[in-house]
């Protein structure tokens, strides 16, 4: 029973060491921002979408990379094009939320939207990354 207890505590407990040795260090805790990658259509969709996600205040920051080549399948066919890409920083707790979000405006039926968790960075930046996103 202890052990069964202590096994399904193990991750809140060390979730809660996490931040509390964050808060004292100002340490990072990995993982707690993310980049989302969003594919786009051309440079006017991406640019919409970059902007609402921005008003919507999911992200701090969104780049739009330039145009790039793209081969995939899609229903049974190989496709190729061109697209452009977004790259969002974000808290990683906002990531379903601008997930579903950037799913309700995105023109494409199955939109890219893949996101990674910064593992390192800039405290610095990373620290405006969480003052620029409000929490949950």
């Amino acid at each position: 029973e202890v052990l069964t207890l202590s096994v399904l505590m193990y991750p809140l407990l060390r979730g809660l060491a996490l931040h509390l040795h964050s808060a004292l260090t100002g340490s990072y805790i990995p993982g707690t921002h993310s980049i989302a990658l969003v594919n786009c259509l051309n440079e006017q969709i991406a640019k919409d979408i970059a902007r609402a996600i921005m008003d919507k205040k999911l992200a701090a920051y969104v780049n739009i990379l330039p145009k790039s080549s793209a081969l995939y399948f899609w229903k049974g066919e190989l496709e190729e094009s061109t697209e452009i890409l977004l790259l969002v920083k974000t808290r990683t707790s906002k990531i379903g939320e601008l997930s579903n979000y950037v799913r309700s405006i995105h023109p494409f039926e199955m939109p890219e939207i893949i996101s990674l968790p910064i593992d390192q960075g800039n405290p610095v930046y990373l620290k405006w990354i969480e003052q620029n996103v409000p929490r949950d």
